[in-house]
C-alpha cells in the first residue's frame, strides 16, 4: 500500500462531504459574523485566484501559482491568529496572507515582477513569498525562537506543501524546534502533488504529520477542505505555542489533506500527470461550496448576502488590480534588495543598464 493509499486511514474533521456537522461533533464557538467572514475571506481569494489567472493569460502578469482547493485549510488556520501573530508564507498561501492584512495589491505587484510588492506595512506581521522550496522553515524556526527569547507571547505560523518535507531546511527547522521549544506552526499543505512528483514519491512514511515524532512534538492530521476542522487544529496548535509559562510552549507540526484542484502554476500542465478523475472527485470537496451548505443549513447565510459579497469583492479585486498596474518599476530596481549591501560588479552592471536606458529609452530595456 503506498503512502497515498495509507494517509487516509484517520484525520480530524467536523463537516461531512456535503458540509453537514459529523453526528456527535462540537462546531467551533464562533459568533454568526465571524462565520460569514470566514466564509467571505474564502470566496475574497477565490476570485482574486481566478482574476491572477486571467492576468497572466493576457499577458498582464507573470507566471502566477493558483491557490484554488486550498481556501478552506488557508482561511480556517488563519482565523485562529492574532493580528500581532506572524506568518511566514511560501508561494500558494495568498489567502492566508491576504486575510492577515496584507493588500491583494502587493502580491499582484509581485508576480507582475514588481519588488514594492514584498514592501509589507508595518503593523502587518507576514514575511516576503519566499519561492526556494522548504527554505523559509528555518527562518520561521529562528523568528519564534527570537520572540521567546524576548518574552512575546507572539506565534509564528509557517506554510509549506508537501515537497517541501523532503528538504533538508524542513527537518533542520524541525529539529531546532522541538529542542528550543519554539511557538511554531509547521503547516503543511499536503495537496498530494509536488509539480508533477505525487506523494509517494516523497515519503515512504505513511502520514507527514507523524515525522514530528522524531522531533519530540505533537504532529496532527486534518481535512484541509474542512475549514471549521482547520481552525480547531490549529487553535489547539496556538494555545499550544503561547502557552503564558514560556518554558512550556511547544510547536506543532500540522499536516491538512487537500489537493491542488488547478496547475501547479500557469505554466504547468497538470493533465500530462493527473488523472481527471481523481480532479473531479476532488472538486466534490469544494471547501467553499461545503462550508456554504453548512452556513444556509444553520441559517447563517442566505441569497441577499451572497450576493452582497459577491459585489463587493469583485470591486475589491479590480481596485487591486487597478493598483498594481498603476505603478511602474523602473529599470534601476531590477538590482534593488539583491544584497544588502550592492558588490562593486553589481554597481557597475547597474550603472552601465541605466547609461544604455538614458541612451536609448524603455525599448531596449523590454528587449533585454
Amino acid at each position: 500500500m503506498s503512502a497515498r493509499e495509507k494517509q487516509w486511514d484517520e484525520y480530524y474533521r467536523l463537516l461531512d462531504e456535503n458540509g453537514r456537522p459529523l453526528e456527535g461533533v462540537t462546531i467551533p464557538s464562533l459568533t454568526d459574523d465571524e462565520f460569514v467572514e470566514m466564509y467571505y475571506r474564502m470566496r475574497q481569494v477565490r476570485r482574486f485566484d481566478e482574476r491572477g489567472i486571467s492576468l497572466q493569460r493576457q499577458g498582464r502578469m507573470g507566471t502566477f501559482s493558483t491557490v484554488r482547493g486550498h481556501e478552506g485549510a488557508l482561511i480556517g488556520s488563519e482565523f485562529a491568529l492574532n493580528d500581532d501573530d506572524w506568518i511566514v508564507p511560501y508561494y500558494r498561501d495568498h489567502a492566508a496572507t491576504i486575510s492577515h492584512g496584507i493588500d491583494m495589491s502587493n502580491i499582484l505587484m509581485y508576480y507582475m515582477g514588481n519588488e514594492q510588492g514584498n514592501k509589507v506595512a508595518p503593523d502587518v506581521n507576514i514575511f516576503p513569498i519566499c519561492i526556494t522550496i522548504g527554505g523559509h522553515v528555518p527562518h520561521a524556526t529562528g523568528l519564534s525562537w527570537a520572540s521567546k527569547l524576548k518574552g512575546e507571547s507572539k506565534v509564528f505560523l509557517c506554510y509549506f506543501g508537501d515537497g517541501a518535507t523532503s528538504e533538508g531546511d524542513f527537518h533542520e527547522g524541525l529539529n531546532f524546534a522541538g529542542v528550543f521549544d519554539t511557538p511554531t506552526i509547521f503547516f503543511c499543505l499536503n495537496n498530494q502533488w509536488a509539480i508533477s512528483t505525487p506523494l509517494e514519491k516523497q515519503t515512504a512514511s505513511q502520514t507527514i504529520a507523524q515525522k514530528a515524532t522524531a522531533y519530540g512534538f505533537e504532529g496532527v492530521r486534518v481535512d484541509g477542505t474542512d475549514p471549521l476542522a482547520v481552525y480547531e487544529v490549529t487553535r489547539n496548535a496556538v494555545e499550544r505555542a503561547r502557552n503564558a509559562d514560556t518554558d512550556d510552549r511547544r510547536p506543532t507540526l500540522v499536516e491538512a489533506l487537500l489537493y491542488r484542484i488547478a496547475a501547479h502554476n500557469t505554466s504547468d500542465d497538470p493533465t500530462v500527470y493527473r488523472d481527471e478523475e481523481e480532479v473531479e472527485q476532488w472538486k466534490k470537496l469544494d471547501p467553499i461550496s461545503r462550508f456554504e451548505t453548512f452556513l444556509r443549513d444553520t441559517g447563517r447565510l442566505n441569497d441577499e448576502i451572497v450576493n452582497a459579497i459577491e459585489t463587493n469583492i469583485e470591486d475589491q479585486v479590480e481596485t487591486a488590480v487597478e493598483i498594481a498596474e498603476s505603478i511602474e518599476p523602473t529599470p534601476e530596481e531590477i538590482f534593488d534588495y539583491v544584497f544588502e549591501s550592492q558588490p562593486n560588479a553589481l554597481s557597475k552592471q547597474q550603472s552601465n543598464l541605466m547609461k544604455l536606458h538614458d541612451e536609448y529609452g524603455d525599448d531596449l530595456i523590454n528587449d533585454i
